[in-house]
């Protein structure tokens, strides 16, 4: 790093004089000197550039490439136009930083304006966020934002993503707060078990649609029984379902939050990711997180400004619900190219799409002896299936073929997935390896 610092040994030697220090050491006498290093860090020499270039290649042609991801789990492998890649890799949207001073980054705010917007529309929300990490992020401040002083229990859907739980249970623990699981019933949320589980303690229930296996729930039955208690309710939605399915208000949903990634954002290993949080007009206030608004200058022209501000990283940190005081900009401003390139038309056809090769691909597995659905009922692009011989056995023959299998699930299943990016030429070559590692 030495080559990268901007500072003379004059310009230093000012400073210090400033600070009244006679060394560098000095900046750090407050550390205790038993986490000090005594000695330099043993480091490997420095590379040039071309042999940093050849080291990073090197690593990189360790990765495995599938022609075709049949995993999805919660990071879904759809297709990327390039124009999308294109516009958000522009240099002055890679480098543009976070809005502390909101009146010099119009154009920053006004993509991060754009995004909120648009996920309004898309889940029929009144207020976005301008976003958070993840969507398990999402669901856990979703959770937060719910709780009242005598309604602090979280109940969420047994059927949502292992990681989305688990990320609720240590927001839970965190707070001192319960978080009760309701069961799940041939792979639905248990209707009944439900609700035993009500009560005047519970603040909110989450859902998710379609649920961790893939499965379409009966949100609206399940929110009429929650709202009917004085539960809040929190829709935990993958966003490409929202071009077909209802949106929260039609559902009943006060939060609809989920995980952007499937707008444009590639899987990368699983990451990054864009959670998404909305609202209706009642929780606005509680939104964690930037919120960007529109206004006029003093000349009358359009302008973008940062809204209720008196939030955790600006004047009321101390009174905070929440410790997000960033978002994920860059991926948002990629979200929103995404579905403004797409429009509703567009995001209408890759979803149905998805939805009618997920189909195809279960009716061709299931003609095969020994699998089936593990579950009845409605599924968008996701489906479990029985296997007649170890998951690892499928896997492998797959992978043989350059294609990424469903994800095993443990129990003997097989969770599939299937996007716009499969043909039926494809999809039939993938039957046939199956039915020959099964036979």
């Amino acid at each position: 790093m030495g080559h990268y610092l901007p500072h003379t040994d004059a310009e230093r030697h000012a400073m210090l004089e400033a600070l009244k220090l006679a060394d560098m050491k000095g900046l750090f006498m407050d550390i205790p000197d038993s986490v000090m290093l005594t000695e330099p860090i043993s480091l490997p020499p420095g590379l040039s550039q071309m042999e940093t270039l050849a080291a990073m290649e090197s690593i990189a042609g360790r990765n495995k490439h599938y022609r075709l991801a049949l995993r999805g789990a919660g990071c879904y492998d759809h297709f990327i136009p390039p124009v999308v890649s294109r516009m958000a890799a522009k240099e002055e949207f890679v480098t543009a930083y976070t809005p502390y001073q909101a009146e010099m980054s119009q154009g920053i705010l006004q993509s991060i304006f754009e995004y909120q917007s648009l996920m309004c529309e898309l889940t029929q929300m009144d207020a976005s966020n301008a976003s958070v990490y993840d969507g398990a992020t999402a669901a856990a401040e979703a959770a937060v934002m719910c709780r009242e002083r005598k309604r602090s229990v979280t109940l969420v859907s047994a059927a949502a993503h292992p990681d989305t739980i688990a990320t609720m249970q240590t927001y839970c623990f965190g707070t001192g707060d319960e978080l009760r699981v309701v069961p799940v019933k041939d792979g639905h949320t248990d209707m009944l078990a439900f609700g035993a589980l009500l009560g005047e303690d519970v603040a909110c229930l989450y859902i998710q649609q379609p649920n961790f296996y893939g499965l379409l729930e009966d949100v609206p039955s399940l929110f009429a029984q929650a709202k009917a208690a004085g539960i809040k309710c929190v829709l935990g939605a993958n966003p490409m379902t929202l071009a077909l399915l209802p949106g929260g208000r039609e559902v009943g949903a006060d939060i609809v939050c989920g995980d952007a990634q499937p707008l444009g954002l590639p899987m990368a290993y699983g990451g990054l990711s864009l959670g998404f949080l909305t609202a209706t007009s009642a929780l606005q206030r509680k939104l964690p997180g930037r919120i960007v608004g529109q206004t006029v200058d003093r000349e009358g022209r359009r302008a973008f400004v940062l809204t209720l501000q008196a939030r955790e990283q600006h004047i009321r940190r101390e009174k905070a619900s929440s410790n997000i005081c960033s978002n994920q900009a860059h991926c948002a401003l990629t979200a929103g190219i995404y579905l403004t390139y797409l429009g509703i038309h567009g995001l209408i056809r890759v979803a149905e799409s998805c939805l009618t090769k997920a189909h195809y691909l279960a009716n061709a597995l299931c003609e095969i002896d020994g699998i089936s659905l593990r579950y009845d009922g409605p599924f968008f692009h996701e489906f479990c299936t029985t296997l007649p011989v170890p998951a690892v056995q499928v896997e492998a023959a797959l992978e043989r073929d350059g294609v990424l299998s469903g994800l095993p699930l443990g129990n003997g299943d097989m969770l599939w997935c299937c996007t716009e990016k499969a043909g039926k030429e494809t999809l039939d070559r993938v039957a046939w390896i199956v039915r020959e590692a099964c036979a």
